[in-house]
């Protein structure tokens, strides 16, 4: 789950953290007088996305007037598929330096990592290709936390001391954020230097790992819930795994890991993937609404359907699957992959109630299904 800067950062706040003083607004007429009141300000558009900036979506404004303008121009905008109908107006630093300061889950060392660049204010792609040796990366014990002598070694030789001071503090304090919202990116650029030696958190990231949304419920209940497709929507409604892609090859299998590798297998083929679709666990009885769902997609041309059982049954999976099959009779070409506990007697209802003959792996049935969605493009 994503969040907007005005709801990521009284978090910061919270830890002690320096955030610029702001107002929510939801009108132009709002933001000038927000701007009457703090003087010079910024004006930026909230949305749970980032390149705002880049969009036209965050505009200085030096009097009442121009925020009034700026405002009425950044309303109504459509930023990476977000309308702009909430504005946060700040007060204005006067900035000195800008740094860049972030902890996210990663997946080499599987914990968390946190990040920091005396080069902020840039897109941090932009860093790491430009000057990768500009930003310093440490993995922590997830357990412990950030601990004080590591965020001093973060940014040791980086900073003038009493700046590295502050700033390990600070990354501290954002680690412990960081664990206390079970976020998978928690991220301030810039971090900024103030002419008065300040250090301030202009801006702020936060994404929600999903699986904490009920752990965190008074949190989540800030978030900018994922924008779902009419598809997605009906698989959330029917409490099916499904999630729409751009391809035309369509995936159902049992567990998230095989349906992943089954995905890796079709684009390692040459294809492209149509969507996500698992149905292991209990979805295998709902196996009629799932592959219509799958169906549901007009750019599917073929579907593979891989099944691997070890306490699972294949012959349960698959019995679900050749039932929906028959009470859909969809006519696209269809593959079968079933290894594991209760195959043979999978195979054996394939050929029995489809006419179909499964295939030996899971790299022959997606080879297959590329082909034939190859062959069905015009």
């Amino acid at each position: 789950m994503n969040f907007e800067e005005q709801a990521a950062k009284p978090l910061l706040a919270a830890v002690g953290i320096v955030v610029p003083e702001g107002r929510l607004v939801i009108s132009a007429e709002a933001a000038a007088q927000a701007a009457q009141e703090m003087g010079r300000v910024v004006i930026k558009a909230q949305a749970p996305t980032g390149k705002r900036g880049k969009a036209g979506g965050i505009r200085p404004a030096d009097s009442p007037a121009e925020a009034q303008a700026a405002a009425a121009a950044i309303l109504g905008m459509e930023i990476a598929g977000h309308r702009i109908e909430r504005l946060l107006v700040e007060r204005r630093a006067e900035i000195d330096k800008e740094y860049y300061a972030a902890v996210l889950n990663d997946p080499e060392s599987r914990g968390p990592l946190v990040l920091f660049s005396a080069m902020g204010g840039m897109d941090v792609e932009e860093v790491a290709s430009q000057a990768p040796d500009a930003i310093r990366r440490l993995p922590f014990d997830i357990r412990i936390g950030l601990t004080d002598e590591e965020a001093g070694a973060v940014v040791a030789d980086l900073l003038p001391e009493s700046e590295a001071r502050a700033v390990a503090e600070l990354l501290v304090k954002l680690a412990r954020v960081y664990r206390e919202s079970d976020a998978e990116l928690l991220e301030i650029n810039p971090l900024a230097v103030t002419r008065e030696g300040d250090l301030i958190a202009l801006d702020c990231k936060l994404v929600l790992d999903d699986s904490a949304v009920k752990r965190r419920e008074e949190l989540a209940a800030t978030g900018s819930p994922e924008r779902l497709s009419g598809l997605e929507a009906r698989g959330q409604a029917l409490g099916i795994k499904y999630i729409e892609l751009d391809g035309d090859v369509g995936v159902m299998a049992n567990g998230a890991g095989l349906t992943m590798t089954t995905m890796d297998v079709v684009s390692h083929y040459g294809g492209r993937p149509a969507n996500f679709m698992e149905i292991g666990g209990e979805a295998y009885t709902k196996a009629t609404e799932a592959l219509e769902l799958v169906l549901a997609n007009p750019r599917v041309k073929s579907l593979v359907v891989n099944f691997c059982g070890a306490f699972a049954r294949t012959d349960v999976m698959t019995e679900g699957v050749v039932r929906a099959w028959e009470a859909l009779q969809p006519s696209l070409p269809v593959f079968f992959s079933v290894n594991g506990t209760g195959d043979v007697e999978a195979r054996a209802l394939l050929r029995e109630r489809l006419g179909i003959e499964p295939f030996a792996t899971m790299d022959e049935a997606c080879r297959a299904a590329v082909n034939a969605a190859g062959e069905a493009s015009p």
